[in-house]
């Protein structure tokens, strides 16, 4: 059984008892959370497809904690203008538990 969410923007596919990593949420962490916005749900070998959003689908997520990704650098530069710029990027990141598929 598996479910396809939207969840910040993007797509996750999520099964019940998993743990992801998704774009930060303004939740605390231990709080319980609701994502409504299911597209597609996979159970018993029967699809349901939303047109967008599945209605009476939810799927409820715990939150474990928030932290950041690895920092990645972009480091531009043009030969022969001394031009060269270098900066650093880290994402903040929320990890949840999905507990339950309703």
């Amino acid at each position: 059984m598996f479910a396809v969410v939207n969840i910040a923007g993007q797509q996750f596919i999520v099964r019940e008892n998993n743990k992801y990593y998704v774009p930060k949420l303004n939740a605390e962490p231990n709080s319980e959370i609701v994502f409504d916005s299911v597209l597609l749900l996979d159970q018993d070998d029967k699809v349901k497809i939303g047109t967008p959003y599945l209605s009476d689908v939810k799927v409820h997520a715990k939150v474990l904690e928030h932290l950041k990704d690895e920092k990645i650098i972009v480091f531009k530069k043009k030969r022969r203008i001394s031009y060269k710029r270098k900066r650093g990027h880290r994402q903040q990141l929320t990890r949840i538990e999905i507990t339950k598929i309703a």
